[in-house]
């Protein structure tokens, strides 16, 4: 764990986290969203999750807020990166923010989470899957949505069940969340007696992933499971097509965003992975789909998103603004969402997160009919 005063040194030198709307009118209830507003695609992941949770936030507002008090959302910009996190997760901490939603990806969440631990933060992710998060007993530390060892075990079980006879391989980017899905996802097929064939990585953010592509072909790969996310996984199963592969790729979450087809192209109709239910198809989430689809098409980030923030705002409205007082909430009710009831145990970690297998085609995704 870094000390407090690297961490404080760092946010002083680090400035590329950036806390949106720090000239606003101070408001009753601060909360900060922590998530990439910058740092390339993985940004749209975040224009997500800010569209839900903005969206959430706007309606509770409009509602008389917080026990009448108003909810002031801003933006904690990590740039999906371990050092950018703390830096942002500090000026968090200098604002006196108690409460934030996010981070987003893994990597960040782990890092900026030590920051709160230290300083009484109370944090909820509705996307960071990586187990430490929630393995190192941060008190204050929550998650709206499932782990890697759930995520990767179903991904893993999936194909056990549908390709145990194909050539198998396993494919990561060398990330938290991606090493993760890729190591649950092994340890699955190799409970099933199955080896795959070839077990890579790759690394992320390059756009030539040619050598990658030649040893698939040289191993005569029928199925990728692929830890990572839709950025790179849209190039190589862009350059697999190229090369005259029809080798099918199946991930995670990290998958689901809507960009995914514009990287992979025509190419990508088949790709699988896994995610939490389709939030816009269920009664209670109609009101919220009709608000969210005024900033663009939602994805699942967005729905949990909005989710998450409903969940933190009753838990504060219950419990009051001592963070430790609305951990002990959160763990100690059910909290009714547009996407359903969550709960919370011991850890922090979501109780029986629900995972569908779903399916890209003609630049949509839907449950898999496999």
């Amino acid at each position: 764990m870094m000390k407090m005063s690297a961490k404080k040194a760092l946010a002083g030198v680090c400035m590329l986290a950036l806390l949106a709307g720090a000239t606003a009118a101070r408001a009753d209830v601060t909360i900060a969203l922590g998530i990439p507003a910058t740092g390339g695609q993985i940004a749209a992941l975040g224009a997500q999750a800010k569209l839900g949770a903005e969206t959430a936030v706007a309606a509770i507002n409009a509602k008389g807020g917080i026990n009448g008090e108003k909810i002031d959302l801003q933006i904690a910009d990590d740039q999906c990166d371990p050092k950018n996190a703390v830096s942002a997760a500090n000026q968090v901490v200098s604002r006196g923010i108690k409460f934030v939603l996010g981070h987003l990806c893994s990597g960040a969440s782990i890092a900026a989470s030590d920051v709160y631990n230290d300083e009484g933060v109370l944090m909820l992710t509705a996307s960071a899957t990586a187990p430490d998060l929630t393995e190192r007993g941060h008190p204050l530390v929550f998650r709206a949505n499932g782990r890697d060892d759930q995520q990767g075990s179903v991904g893993g079980k999936f194909i056990a069940e549908k390709f145990k006879d194909k050539r198998i391989a396993i494919v990561d980017d060398k990330q938290v969340y991606g090493q993760g899905l890729a190591r649950e996802a092994g340890k699955v097929l190799a409970a099933a007696g199955i080896k795959p064939v070839y077990v890579g990585t790759i690394n992320a953010g390059e756009r030539d992933y040619s050598a990658l592509v030649s040893r698939l072909k040289d191993e005569k790969v029928d199925v990728v499971y692929f830890g990572g996310y839709h950025t790179e996984l849209g190039l190589i199963v862009r350059q697999a097509r190229q090369a005259g592969l029809d080798t099918r790729f199946i991930g995670a979450d990290g998958i689901a965003a809507n960009e995914f087809w514009s990287v992979a192209g025509e190419g990508g109709a088949g790709t699988l992975f896994t995610f939490s239910a389709d939030a816009k198809d269920k009664p209670s989430a109609q009101e919220a789909y009709a608000e969210l689809k005024k900033g663009g098409e939602p994805d699942n980030f967005a729905f949990y998103y909005y989710a998450a923030a409903q969940t933190l705002a009753k838990a504060i409205a219950d419990a009051g603004k001592d963070p430790e007082k609305v951990a002990e909430k959160l763990k100690s009710e059910s909290f009714d969402t547009i996407v359903g009831t969550f709960r919370f145990d011991a850890k922090g970690d979501l109780v029986d997160p629900e995972y569908v297998v779903f399916e890209w085609r003609d630049g949509k995704y839907a449950p898999t009919k496999l």
